[in-house]
């Protein structure tokens, strides 16, 4: 049996302020401990908001590949953890267009994030015309190929399906889209790595909000969420979690 994992990704949103809103996030993450909670902040914000609620679990947005170099702006695995995350966001569909990271990339992040014991969620999903075009299996099929590590040790190895159109769009795939790509999904994990492929849970994101987050959840295959603008308030992630 799968837990559910609810993880809000904050992008580039928040302040020291901001973290106020996690007191309440943390109180509803302790009353289901039936769930497993978590915030990715800006990185500014990990420390900080590990301070604030030591009991929920923090995580990064990205992570480079490499430990430490000649790497001008990035932030490594190391880095993270020893500021208190103890999960990572990587391949994120954001990430994957607008710094044009290719699946090689993705994968060589995830690699380093499992080695150095972190839970990595790695993002995958098509585009509206790849859906349209009736490519999306064969797209985000195609990506786990590429961007999952073929062996791992020691974090957990957790997908995210976000289709790229549903993304802050305010439009949400149907449970039988969900469904038929969770299923897609988990064929390619269990055909790929056996009995450790049924292990890793499916993360469905996309405009997950409270009015439509049970729905969701209620899924076959869908292990929880990965949640964006509604994770920014504690009046919006709550019912989230409750919902799973």
């Amino acid at each position: 049996m799968r837990r559910k994992l609810i993880v809000g990704n904050w992008k580039m949103n928040g302040s020291l302020g901001a973290l106020a809103e996690m007191d309440a996030i943390a109180a509803a993450a302790s009353r289901r401990a039936d769930v497993d909670t978590g915030i990715c902040p800006p990185f500014t914000l990990i420390a900080p908001a590990k301070e604030r609620a030591p009991s929920l679990a923090i995580g990064a947005q990205d992570c480079h590949a490499k430990d430490k170099g000649a790497h001008t702006g990035c932030v490594s695995v190391p880095m993270i953890r020893e500021a208190g995350a103890t999960m990572v966001i990587v391949g994120h569909s954001e990430r994957r267009a607008d710094q044009h990271e290719t699946d090689a990339d993705v994968r060589a992040k995830a690699q380093a994030a499992l080695a150095e014991g972190l839970l990595t969620i790695v993002c995958v999903g098509e585009s509206e015309s790849q859906r349209e075009a009736g490519d999306a299996a064969t797209v985000v099929t195609g990506q786990l190929a590429g961007s999952l590590p073929d062996d791992w040790r020691g974090g957990e190895l957790t997908v995210a399906y976000e289709p790229i159109w549903a993304i802050g769009t305010g439009k949400v795939a149907t449970p039988a889209d969900v469904a038929s790509m969770h299923a897609a999904i988990r064929a390619h994990l269990a055909a790929r790595f056996g009995p450790r492929g049924d292990a890793i849970r499916i993360l469905y994101g996309g405009s997950v909000k409270a009015d439509n987050a049970a729905e969701l959840l209620a899924v076959d295959d869908v292990d929880g969420a990965l949640v964006g603008g509604a994770s920014l308030t504690a009046a919006q992630f709550v019912p989230i979690i409750e919902a799973a």
